[in-house]
């Protein structure tokens, strides 16, 4: 059996984050757990001690990481896109600038020069990238339902 369980984000304020991920883009806090030292293999890390945070939306769920030991690491900057591993979570949106407000109003960032809009055949097709709190990008598309 193969199936997809969900995706791994380590935040560096996991309740800022929860905010973020919970009020600004709808998903629902489905579970919490404590991860210490049984995981220290599988992670990697020697000492880990983290908070876990499972949200989920339209059959997507996120992993917020939030470590207390060791800490995180990284600076909190958006990656290139050509940079290799995962890119951005994409979203589908009906107003494009009202999701980009809510996002800075929940402490991440709009990258106003991505806009890009162009048409075809009459339809309109609206991108803008965004970050999380802790860099993540974010891509919304306002696309023709």
């Amino acid at each position: 059996m193969l199936s997809f369980s969900h995706f791994g984000i380590c935040v560096s304020d996991l309740e800022r984050s929860i905010r973020f991920y919970r009020d600004g883009l709808g998903f629902e806090l489905v579970a919490s757990h404590r991860v210490g030292e049984e995981f220290g293999a599988l992670m990697e890390i020697d000492g880990v001690r983290l908070e876990s945070r499972m949200l989920s939306r339209d059959g997507v769920t996120l992993e917020l990481l939030g470590f207390g030991s060791p800490g995180h690491t990284g600076d909190g900057q958006r990656r290139p896109m050509n940079q290799l591993g995962l890119t951005h979570l994409s979203l589908l949106v009906d107003d494009l600038e009202a999701m980009a407000s809510t996002i800075e109003d929940l402490g991440g960032a709009v990258v106003r020069e991505s806009r890009t809009t162009f048409g075809a055949d009459g339809t309109r097709l609206d991108f803008l990238y965004c970050t999380d709190p802790d860099g993540v990008r974010i891509e919304l598309m306002d696309l023709p339902g």
